[in-house]
């Protein structure tokens, strides 16, 4: 079991981050992306869904959804969020805390313009967390926007794109022996420098 030290880590939590997601990355795990995002109304009221990272840098970690969509609208009216990568192979999650704005259009249709003809046209096809009569209903759509945008060409509907969570607190969570696990966040000061502390298990 490999120990979680102060002196050990990066100093950056981003460069940390990029660090332990190679390492899930290159021991192939099922889903080394998937990450839960927590969001909750404006009253409080809390719901969670697994989502994919598709980028991060210092500025945070970008996820894409249709923004008519039951989290877009959580986001909208509380633009806060947590996270969490959970690698059950290796013993490790990262817990992420901030707040949240949309990314600009320009990186919304460049990550658009990347992903496979077929789900560029699913994001036409569904209205996303709407009550339907039945999956005919979206099998239909299917067809009919297909015919409507032939391979490749398919635009980004107005009501699609990204959000970047922006952290203010990032914590790595190492499991070790007799749960005594090691647990180092880093949190975000006034000044935008981090400080490492050390928690609890």
């Amino acid at each position: 079991m490999q120990d979680l030290r102060e002196a050990d880590v990066d100093p950056n939590p981003f460069n940390q981050f990029r660090s332990w997601l190679d390492q899930a990355l290159s021991s192939h795990l099922p889903q080394p992306v998937g990450m839960a995002l927590a969001t909750a109304t404006s009253d409080g009221r809390p719901s969670v869904r697994m989502v994919l990272l598709r980028g991060f840098d210092e500025r945070g970690f970008v996820f894409f959804t249709n923004y008519q969509s039951r989290k877009a609208e959580e986001l909208e009216s509380n633009p806060r969020a947590a996270l969490t990568f959970y690698w059950a192979e290796l013993d490790r999650q990262v817990r992420i805390e901030g707040h949240v704005q949309r990314v600009t259009a320009e990186e919304s249709d460049e990550y658009f313009q990347s992903r496979a003809w077929g789900s560029r046209l699913g994001a036409w096809v569904s209205p996303q967390s709407q009550v339907i009569a039945s999956r005919h209903v979206l099998e239909q759509r299917m067809e009919e926007l297909a015919t409507q945008f032939p391979e490749p060409e398919v635009p980004r509907p107005s009501y699609w794109g990204g959000y970047r969570v922006i952290p203010v607190s990032i914590e790595f969570w190492q499991g070790q022996p007799n749960r005594l696990h090691d647990r180092l966040r880093y949190r975000r000061l006034d000044d935008n420098s981090w400080c490492v502390e050390r928690l609890a298990p």
